[in-house]
């Protein structure tokens, strides 16, 4: 596949989403919505009311990633509310595999991610449920956070995990992506990439998204 950007919102003007989607939706793959409900995260974003008005306006897909408590009563709303993606993370997940068949039967793709301090082996009996592993590279909560080199093993046994399992299983990256990290995860095997303050702090935060691109490309092992 394709390598894949993904802007995330969580640094810009809130109270105007959809013009902050619209100004990278020439070049971005998905739009990256981070869903935080401060208590399995230590901040409060937005949830689905707010993400399903957006579903109306966006020509973009939604990547929708759920740091929130009780994914298995929550997370299949946003894949009903017309999330492309949507990400889950494990630690909070009683059923994960269910909650990965809930959002497939939605039309969703079913994402789960790992925190820094969890052994992305959890995954190795959940795999052939899910479409997409992030690898968290920042403790989760902020924006703007400096990229944790010990991730990059991580990438690489997600890789490793989601070639053994077949199909189209993609890996993803969350924090701290940047011009000097996107290659080195690149190069660990990450193909879906989330960059927010890289793209939106950037003076065109359209071209940003196409830079990061050609640098992932050029670092992806062949």
């Amino acid at each position: 596949m394709g390598l894949r950007i993904c802007p995330s919102v969580l640094n810009t003007d809130l109270s105007n989403l959809a013009a902050e989607v619209e100004r990278v939706s020439r070049s971005a793959d998905f739009v990256h919505l981070d869903v935080m409900d401060n208590h399995f995260v230590p901040n409060l974003t937005f949830g689905l009311p707010v993400v399903a008005a957006l579903m109306q306006h966006c020509t973009v897909p939604a990547d929708c990633h759920l740091m929130i408590e009780d994914p298995d009563r929550w997370a299949p709303g946003y894949a009903e509310a017309g999330a492309a993606s949507v990400t889950f993370h494990v630690e909070a997940a009683a059923r994960p595999a269910q909650i990965c068949r809930d959002l497939r039967s939605h039309g969703a793709r079913a994402g789960v991610a790992v925190n820094p301090g969890t052994d992305v082996r959890v995954l190795d009996d959940l795999v052939g449920e899910l479409d997409m592993i992030l690898v968290m590279t920042v403790e989760p909560g902020f924006g703007g956070q400096a990229f944790l080199e010990e991730a990059l093993p991580k990438i690489a046994h997600a890789r490793a995990l989601a070639d053994r399992a077949g199909g189209d299983v993609w890996v993803q990256v969350d924090g701290g992506v940047d011009e000097r990290t996107i290659e080195r995860c690149a190069g660990a095997g990450a193909d879906v990439f989330v960059a927010g303050s890289a793209v939106y702090g950037a003076s065109d935060p359209a071209a940003m998204v196409e830079r990061l691109r050609s640098l992932a490309t050029e670092a992806r092992p062949t």
